[in-house]
């Protein structure tokens, strides 16, 4: 058990003490006697305090209201100062999307899952961006846990380009589900109304993308400040950042071989029911009803 030193005060302490607090009973007694000046002042105290109060709130108010239409002017003039690059690759992602929604995705995962899933959409659009010129691959980045963030990975698309010299290589960063990305349930009502100028797809610079991360993260914290409540530590800007920014990995898919077509096979006929009786006319069958 830790002990603690305790020292007695000197007598010229206590003395001094005592004195002060007389003096403050005295002060106390004498506003409590009930004079009409004691009682205004009472009054102008309280009125003061409350003025106070409204001011603060008032500004506070105002200050909340600059920083949600800051915020919203700068995701605007981030959204939609794009390249000529950006806005080629934007455009034959939207095609070849178009096309694998007509044609459907067959998910060729080791447990399929009805209608395509994530990873093997993010094959075919990969292989597609390839097919018309586009050096475009699957990057998975994964990070570590820290005292700030816990560990997670995640799965997105890019392109490299380097047909401009001048300006070496440039990454091109494409999430299908961005806005997704950044929904929170219990967001306020500015918050929920940022979110809704993002696009769904983004196609854009690794510049950009950063640029557009710290205003959102930024845009989070104050939405669950104003509401009150922690944000969690999947929204801070260090982890949304690890998304697409961090340490990752390229994968390029192989190029579909010749003849393979991801359209849906139609149903081939069984060879014990139709071919039997197309290729042989004499055959007699009766039809048995099974129960």
């Amino acid at each position: 058990m830790e002990k603690i030193l305790v020292t007695r005060q000197n007598s010229e302490e206590i003395d001094k003490f005592l004195d002060g607090a007389a003096s403050f009973a005295d002060m106390m007694f004498g506003f409590l006697d009930g004079s009409n000046e004691s009682e205004e002042n009472l009054k102008d105290f309280v009125d003061r305090d409350e003025n106070a109060n409204e001011d603060e709130d008032a500004s506070q108010v105002e200050q909340n209201k600059n920083f949600w239409e800051a915020q919203e002017e700068l995701l605007q003039a981030t959204l939609y100062r794009t390249t000529s690059l950006e806005s080629r690759i934007r455009q034959a992602t939207k095609e070849a999307l178009r096309e694998l929604d007509v044609m459907g995705v067959q998910c060729a995962c080791r447990r399929p899952v009805a209608g395509g899933c994530r990873n093997c959409l993010q094959r075919a659009l990969s292989i597609r961006l390839q097919n018309v010129g586009f050096n475009c691959c699957i990057c998975k980045s994964k990070w570590r846990s820290s005292p700030e963030i816990p560990s997670g990975d995640h799965t997105y698309l890019e392109v490299l380009d380097k047909s401009n010299p001048k300006k070496g290589e440039v990454r091109v960063v494409i999430e299908l589900y961005f806005r997704a990305e950044f929904e929170m349930a219990r967001a306020n009502e500015d918050y929920n109304k940022l979110i809704s100028l993002l696009p769904e797809l983004l196609v854009g610079k690794a510049e950009r993308l950063k640029a557009l991360i710290k205003i959102l993260c930024a845009a989070a914290k104050k939405s669950m400040k104003e509401k009150k409540m922690h944000l969690a530590p999947w929204r801070k800007h260090k982890y949304m950042q690890a998304k697409w920014l961090g340490t990752y990995e390229r994968t390029t898919p192989a190029p579909l071989e010749v003849g393979y077509s991801d359209r849906p096979q139609k149903p081939k006929a069984s060879m014990l029911t139709f071919d039997l009786v197309e290729n042989l006319p004499g055959l007699h069958y009766t039809a048995v009803e099974v129960v």
